[in-house]
This record gives structure tokens, C-alpha cells and sequence, in this order.
């Protein structure tokens, strides 16, 4: 395996979850009339009173520019040199899950525990130069993809139905980080009550969960995060689409992400409603051998004596890793996984007593992505030997009395059935 990575609807008050992204300004028309009930206009839903006055919301799409695109060019030239992934000594577990998660969004994401300074940070964040390009409509602030509904904004949607001719970019798929602090309204978008009661217009800020959609939200030492934050993560992470609800007012769009976490177990531990969201499940330990724990701290010294030169020597396995994901993206359609398998991988799951469906779900999308990556289009016992563990192991009911990792026991039963 080491060898194999190293070469080859929103509404308006108590917000609820799903938003963010470039800032979009929705104008609002205000009328009266009698109105009863509630209205939804595609997945905008708003309250109508009678004798009051009534909103309807129409959204405005920020639009992309030569100045735009020039600023974002001279942003990412002056951003912050990132550890190149390819130069991560070891970890190759963190490494493969979030590899499977790049290739299939689907599996849904990665949780990473382990002491502190194993490099968990480093990696997720050096996941960055790898990522693959994706087609979205142009000014869109919530990533929409032209060709799938599922993954439209509602602004897409009806210009899609009006039969509008889309504007389609390529662009790299983002990484949000959502820190400890933020706050609900940064997290799911914002909007200014004041300015649609005094000047009917109402401007709607969307959140880092807009900005995700489509792409990786990664929340460090996530076992600390606020338990209101949580709640949010939960509600978009289950149903795909935020919603932003405040005085009578609901607005939503997509918030499809890769949810990826990392923490220090000896910190807390993480809800188990929040954890059984991850897809895969990584533990990470410190380096023993000495001669790589040497090799560790000199390749470190190496990049902040000079980054550029560093990046610069691990281009072309950069280059090479980042041409096999893209060829595995393409390729994993095509991958198919026998029946006999399907069977032995639900039996595993049934005999561990694990809760619900989503690991024989997961397992069955990680293999079939590990086959993509290694190039084949049909899994192979050894793949799923490879991923199960990952996929099971925090979903196994807790044992006060048991003393071996949850991961031995998933092998153990998986050669078991297997064998």
C-alpha cells in the first residue's frame, strides 16, 4: 500500500444547517395581499399572513469577471506554500482513506484520531494540491453542478427549468476549514433582518457550509467542537441541503461536503451520533523507529528552510498521484463488485452487530474506489481486507471490558467469513 501511494432549505430564525460559499445577494420585492398558508417556490418556502406583507425571494448570482479571476490568481500565488502530500512519511492508513474519499465524495468522509503531533493537520490540509478539477455554473456561490440536479442551487434550478443557456467553469474542488470558534451564523449564513424590514431587500450571506458544497469540510480537534455546531454538522450532513429559518422565512441550498475530522482521543470523545456520520474511521500513532523519525524532522527542516524548493522536488510524484486520481474518478463507474462478496461483507457487518446499514453501505463504495486507484475494474478480497476495518471499527458497540482495538476484531471476523 505504501508503495502503491507513494509512486503511483434555508430558513430564517434559529438557523438549522446548510450554506455557505462566495457571497450571493437575494433581492426581495415586497407586496401585500391576502395570503394564506405557506408558499415554496422550487426549495424557497416562505410564510404569507394576511394583511401583512409578503416576501418573494429572488436570488442574484455574483458574476465572474477578468478582475475576479485575476485576483485569484495573485491570492493563490501568495497563499501559504502547503506540505506536498507525497512527502508524508508513513500514515499510509490516513493516507489511503483520504485518497477513497477524493475518488468517491460517497464513502463520506474520514474521522482521524491519534496523538497529538502525528501530522493529522498536515496531511488533510496538504490533500489540497491533489484535489480534481469540477465543472460548476459560473457566479454561482454554492459550486452548482450543471448537469446534476441533486447538486443545484435553487437559482440554478429555475434558470435550468426556463430553459437559460448555463455558463460552465472548471474550478478545483474547495477545502473549508470550520474553526472551533465560528459561529452559528458564519457556519449556515446570515441574513439582514433590518435591511429587508427598512429597505425591502433582503441580502442573504452565505456560510462555510454554501462554500463546501461540492467539496471537503474539514473541522480540526472536532471532538472540541460546540454542541450547536454539531447539531448543524448533523442536520446538513443527513439530508445534503442547508436550511436558514428566520421570522417566517426559510432559504435553502445544497450542502453536500466530504466531512473530514481529526482530534486527540485523550481530548474527549466525539458524539456518537456525529461520529457514525464519518464514512471511515483512521487511527494514527506516533513513529517509533528511529532512523524515520529522523527522516521526519530533517524532510521538515527541508521545507521551512525553503518550501518552494521542497514542493519543487516532489513535483513529479505530486504530478503522478494526482493523474491516478483522476484516472480513478474516471474509472470508478466502470468497477464492479460480485455478489458473493456484496454477501460476505453484510455477514461481517451482521456478526460484528453493527447498527443499521451504512457500514455494509460504505465498505461496499471503498473497495470499489481502492480497486479504481490500483487500476482494475473488479474488487478483490484483499481490497475489502484493506478498507473494512476502517469502515467498521467505530461503529462497533463499545466494550468497557474489551481490551483489543475494535480494528483487530473486524480482521478477525473478516477472515473468519472469508476464509
Amino acid at each position: 500500500m505504501a508503495s502503491m501511494l507513494g509512486t503511483s432549505s434555508i430558513a430564517l430564525f434559529p438557523s438549522r444547517s446548510r450554506c455557505q460559499s462566495s457571497p450571493s445577494v437575494h433581492a426581495l420585492s415586497l407586496t401585500t395581499g391576502q395570503v394564506f398558508g405557506r408558499k415554496f417556490y422550487g426549495r424557497i418556502g416562505f410564510h404569507g399572513i394576511k394583511g401583512r406583507p409578503q416576501f418573494s425571494v429572488a436570488s442574484v448570482a455574483t458574476e465572474v469577471n477578468s478582475v475576479e479571476q485575476a485576483q485569484k490568481i495573485a491570492s493563490k500565488e501568495s497563499q501559504r506554500p502547503v506540505y506536498p502530500f507525497s512527502a508524508i512519511v508513513g500514515q499510509d492508513e490516513m493516507k489511503l482513506c483520504l485518497l477513497l474519499n477524493v475518488i468517491d465524495p460517497k464513502i463520506g468522509g474520514v474521522m482521524i484520531m491519534g496523538d497529538r503531533g502525528t501530522g493529522k493537520s498536515t496531511t488533510v490540509r496538504s490533500l489540497v494540491d491533489l484535489l480534481p478539477e469540477i465543472k460548476v455554473v459560473a457566479g454561482d456561490p454554492y459550486n452548482s453542478d450543471p448537469e446534476d440536479p441533486e447538486f443545484m442551487g435553487i437559482e440554478v434550478r429555475e434558470r435550468v427549468l426556463k430553459g437559460e443557456q448555463l455558463e460552465v467553469v472548471y474550478t478545483k474542488i474547495n477545502m473549508v476549514d470550520l474553526p472551533l470558534g465560528a459561529t452559528e451564523d458564519r457556519v449556515c449564513g446570515t441574513i439582514d433582518i433590518e435591511k429587508a424590514l427598512t429597505e425591502g431587500v433582503k441580502a442573504f450571506e452565505p456560510g462555510l457550509l454554501a462554500k463546501a458544497n461540492r467539496g471537503i469540510l474539514y473541522v480540526d480537534e472536532v471532538n472540541l467542537l460546540d454542541d450547536h455546531l454539531v447539531d448543524v454538522l448533523l442536520d446538513s450532513a443527513a439530508s445534503g441541503w442547508n436550511t436558514v429559518e428566520r421570522e417566517g422565512i426559510s432559504i435553502s441550498h445544497p450542502a453536500r461536503f466530504i466531512l473530514i475530522g481529526s482530534g486527540n482521543p485523550e481530548e474527549g470523545e466525539l458524539r456518537p451520533q456525529l461520529l457514525d456520520r464519518f464514512g471511515m474511521h483512521a487511527q494514527v500513532g506516533t513513529v517509533r523507529d528511529a532512523e524515520l523519525r529522523v527522516k521526519i524532522v530533517e524532510e521538515r527542516a527541508r521545507f521551512d528552510k525553503n518550501p518552494k524548493e521542497f514542493r519543487d522536488s516532489y513535483k513529479a510524484e505530486q504530478d503522478k498521484l494526482q493523474q491516478q486520481i483522476a484516472s480513478a474518478r474516471s474509472a470508478l463507474p466502470s468497477v464492479q463488485i460480485d455478489h458473493d462478496l456484496k454477501v460476505k461483507i453484510s455477514k461481517v457487518c451482521a456478526d460484528l452487530n453493527v447498527d443499521g446499514l451504512r457500514g455494509d453501505i460504505v465498505t461496499n463504495r471503498a473497495a470499489k474506489a481502492l480497486a479504481a486507484l490500483k487500476g482494475r475494474d473488479k474488487v478483490s478480497a484483499e481490497d475489502i481486507a484493506t478498507v473494512i476495518p476502517n469502515c467498521l471499527r467505530h461503529r462497533l458497540r463499545k466494550d468497557p471490558l474489551e481490551s483489543i482495538d475494535s480494528g483487530l476484531l473486524v480482521i478477525e471476523k473478516f477472515y473468519e467469513v472469508f476464509s
